[in-house]
C-alpha cells in the first residue's frame, strides 16, 4: 500500500516541537529500566491453535532519533512504553509491562501471590504469570485485584485463575462494588459501535512501523487472544477499608466515576506502594474515549486524587499504575499527583470559565493554554486523551451537543450537507482543486475538511479518496496524540483499501455470561426494529427456571418493557421457560436447540425474533 513521506510542512512542525520540549530530561528511561529482570524472548504470544495474540517484537524498530512521519513526543513515548519484560517495582512487587495494553503487576505474601488486573487477554496473563515464576518461583495466586471495570484489567484473569480454583481453593477475587455491572454493560449497549471504532483508535489493521502505528500513548495496542472474566468474591464498598490477604496488608480508596464508572486505588502500607489503578498515569487521559464512552468527570477525577495525596502521602515510597512505569520518591510522588490532580482540575475548571463566556467546545479547544508547569510536565501531555477532545468532552457533560447557535440546531445529516456543499463550491473537482491546494500549503485540517465533503458526495471519486487518504496520512505524522493517529491512518487504510471491520470482539462466552437478566432483556430491547415491530402487540412470560425468576415481557409500539413479577398464564400470549445461557444462545441464532419450552402460543418468540437486528461490526466510518 503506497505511503508518502512526511511534508516539510510536517517535518517542521516536527522541529518546532522537538525545540519546545525538555527532550534533555531522562528521568523516565531510567524510570521505565529500572528493576528490570528479563524480558519474554521472543516476544510473542500464541493461544491454543497457534494463531499470534500479541507480538512485542513487532515494535522494535522503536528507538533512536524519531523519523520525519512521527511526532518526536510520541516517539518518545512510544520508546518508554515498548519495553517490555519483568520489573521489579519494590523487594516483593514485581509487574509485566509490555505484553499487551496495560500492567499486570504481582504482589508477594507470606505463601503466595496477588496478582493486580490480569491483562486483556487469558493468553497474556498467563504468558505474564509465567515470566514471573520464571524468575521468582512457582507462588500459587492467592488473590486477584481488579482495579477497575475496563477489559484491560480484568479480561485475561482465566489465564490467572479458573472460576473453579476461586471456589476449589480459596482465591479470592477482589474489586471495587458495581465492577461486574459496569464491565459487562460497557461490552454490550454499544459494545459492536465501541468495538468496530477501537479498531481505529488502536490501529489494530495497522502495519507497524515508522509511517504506521507507533502505540496508543497508554500502550502500544491491544491484544487478540480470549478474554473472560470471574466474579468477585469480595467488593470493596467503603474508602478505609482494610484487608489483609496472604499476610499482605491493603488499605482500599473508592474512586467511583474517574477514569471509570467503577475504579479504586489501594496503598499496601508493608511494602509502601501505592497503587493508583490508571487514574495517575504518564499521560493526559481520555475524558471522553475516541473509541467512545460515557463523558468522565475531570472534577471528581481531580478530587480523588487530592483525596490520595491526603490519604496516603508520606506513607507510600513508590506509587505505580496498571499503566507505564512507576515514580518513586516522596518528593516526586507528591509532584506526580499533584500535577496530575492540578491537569485535570486545570481542564474542568477552565472549560467552564470560558463556557460561561459564550465559547463553545471547538472555540475553547484552539483557545485554552496549560500553565508552564504542566506543558512542560511530560506525564501530562496528550499521548492518549487530548487537551483538544477532553476540553470538548467537558463541554459535552455540561451543555450537550448543541452550542446554543439556531443555524446548528438542525443541520442536514452528512451525506446531504456535503452534497450540498459541493455544489455550491463548484462541484466535486473544484473541491478536489481546493484540496490539493490546501494539501501543498500545508493546510491539512482545511483539507481534511474539503474531501470529508467531497467522499460523502461521492464516495468512489478516485481522485478524491487518493488526496483524502494522503491528507489523513500526514495529519497522522503530525499528531503527537497516539489515538489521534491510530485514527488518521487507519481512515488513510480504509480510503486505500477495504473496510476491515472489527479486529478485536469483547463479546466473549464469558463476559456475556455475566450478564444479568435485565442487561440481556436491555440488549433485546436495542435490537429491536421499531418501524418494523410498530404493529406487533406482544404479551408474554420469560422464565429463567435456573435463576427462579420470571419476567412479564411486552412489546408495543416498537418498544420492549419488562418487569419482573410472577408468570400469570391467563394474561400471557406464552410462556417462554429455558436458562439464561439458552437465551444467550438463542439471541445468538440458535433457534434449533433444545431446551426451550413455550407454553401457549408457540408463534411468540419467532415474532420476536423476526424483528430483531444486530448490530454492523463493519459500518462505515471514514466514509458515507
Amino acid at each position: 500500500m503506497q505511503q508518502n513521506d512526511a511534508t516539510e510542512a510536517i517535518r517542521s512542525q516536527q522541529r518546532e516541537l522537538a525545540a519546545s520540549l525538555p527532550f534533555e530530561d531522562r528521568r523516565d528511561f531510567d524510570a521505565a529500566e529500572r528493576g528490570f529482570i528479563a524480558a519474554l524472548e521472543p516476544g510473542l504470544v500464541r493461544d491454543a491453535d497457534g494463531n499470534v495474540v500479541w507480538d512485542a517484537d513487532e515494535f522494535a524498530f522503536i528507538g533512536g532519533d524519531a523519523p520525519d512521519s512521527v511526532s518526536p513526543s510520541l516517539w518518545r513515548q512510544s520508546t518508554l512504553v515498548s519495553k517490555q519484560g519483568l520489573f521489579e517495582v519494590v523487594e516483593g512487587i514485581y509487574q509485566v509491562r509490555g505484553l499487551d495494553l496495560s500492567n499486570v503487576s504481582f504482589v508477594e505474601g507470606d505463601s503466595g501471590v496477588i496478582v493486580i488486573d490480569p491483562l486483556i487477554s487469558k493468553e497474556t496473563a498467563a504468558a505474564a504469570l509465567a515470566l514471573y515464576r520464571d524468575h521468582r518461583g512457582d507462588r500459587p495466586v492467592k488473590a486477584v485485584i481488579f482495579t477497575h471495570s475496563h477489559i484491560d484489567h480484568f479480561g485475561g484473569v482465566l489465564g490467572i485463575v479458573g472460576a473453579d480454583e476461586v471456589h476449589a481453593d480459596g482465591v479470592q477475587v477482589i474489586a471495587p462494588v458495581g465492577l461486574v455491572g459496569e464491565a459487562v454493560a460497557e461490552n454490550v449497549y454499544a459494545g459492536t459501535a465501541m468495538a468496530r471504532r477501537a479498531g481505529y483508535m488502536y490501529g489494530a489493521a495497522l502495519d507497524r512501523g515508522p509511517k504506521g502505528a507507533v502505540g496508543a500513548g497508554l500502550g502500544q495496542s491491544t491484544s487478540k487472544g480470549q478474554p473472560g472474566i470471574v466474579v468477585p468474591t469480595l467488593e470493596i464498598r467503603n474508602t478505609g477499608e482494610t484487608h489483609t490477604v496472604d499476610g499482605v496488608e491493603i488499605e482500599f480508596q473508592l474512586a467511583p466515576g474517574t477514569e471509570a464508572p467503577a475504579e479504586m486505588h489501594f496503598l499496601f502500607p508493608g511494602y509502601r506502594a501505592l497503587c493508583m489503578a490508571e487514574n495517575a498515569t504518564h499521560n493526559l487521559h481520555n475524558l471522553l474515549t475516541l473509541r467512545g464512552a460515557l463523558v468522565r468527570d475531570p472534577h471528581v477525577w481531580s478530587g480523588y486524587l487530592s483525596e490520595a495525596i491526603e490519604r496516603f502521602g508520606g506513607r507510600a515510597d513508590v506509587v505505580f499504575a496498571s499503566h507505564h512505569w512507576p515514580t518513586w520518591g516522596a518528593d516526586e510522588i507528591h509532584e506526580f499527583l499533584g500535577l496530575q490532580r492540578d491537569l485535570y482540575a486545570y481542564l474542568h475548571d477552565q472549560t467552564l470559565r470560558m463556557l460561561n463566556q459564550g465559547m463553545t467546545g471547538a472555540e475553547i479547544a484552539e483557545e485554552i493554554q496549560l500553565p508552564p508547569a504542566l506543558e512542560s510536565a511530560w506525564h501530562a501531555r496528550g499521548y492518549y486523551g487530548s487537551v483538544s477532545h477532553n476540553v470538548k468532552a467537558i463541554y459535552q457533560r455540561y451543555m450537550g451537543w448543541f452550542d446554543g447557535n439556531p443555524a446548528r440546531l438542525w443541520p442536514h445529516p452528512p451525506k446531504p450537507l456535503a452534497e450540498r456543499y459541493v455544489a455550491a463550491i463548484g462541484g466535486i473537482d473544484r473541491v478536489v482543486e481546493l484540496a490539493q491546494a490546501a494539501y501543498d500549503a500545508g493546510d491539512f485540517r482545511w483539507a481534511a475538511t474539503l474531501l470529508d465533503h467531497a467522499v460523502f458526495a461521492d464516495r468512489d471519486h478516485a481522485s478524491a479518496r487518493a488526496l483524502y487518504a494522503d491528507t489523513l496520512e500526514q495529519l497522522a505524522y503530525g499528531a503527537e496524540n497516539g489515538t489521534w493517529r491510530n485514527f488518521f491512518l487507519s481512515g488513510a487504510t480504509e480510503l486505500r483499501g477495504e473496510n476491515f471491520g472489527t479486529p478485536t470482539s469483547t463479546a466473549a462466552p464469558e463476559l456475556l455470561a455475566q450478564l444479568t437478566p435485565e442487561q440481556l432483556l436491555d440488549s433485546i430491547a436495542i435490537s429491536v426494529d421499531g418501524p418494523r415491530a410498530w404493529d406487533l402487540d406482544l404479551a408474554f412470560d420469560l422464565a429463567f427456571d435456573d435463576l427462579g425468576r420470571n419476567f412479564r415481557v411486552t412489546l408495543r409500539n416498537g418498544v420492549l418493557v419488562y418487569l419482573e413479577k410472577p408468570a400469570d398464564a391467563a394474561t400471557a400470549q406464552a410462556t417462554v421457560t429455558l436458562t439464561k445461557l439458552r437465551l444467550l444462545t438463542l439471541l445468538g441464532g440458535d433457534r434449533e436447540s433444545a431446551g426451550v419450552d413455550v407454553e401457549g402460543d408457540a408463534g411468540v418468540l419467532d415474532r420476536l425474533t423476526s424483528v430483531l437486528v444486530q448490530g454492523d461490526p463493519s459500518f462505515d466510518i471514514v466514509l458515507p
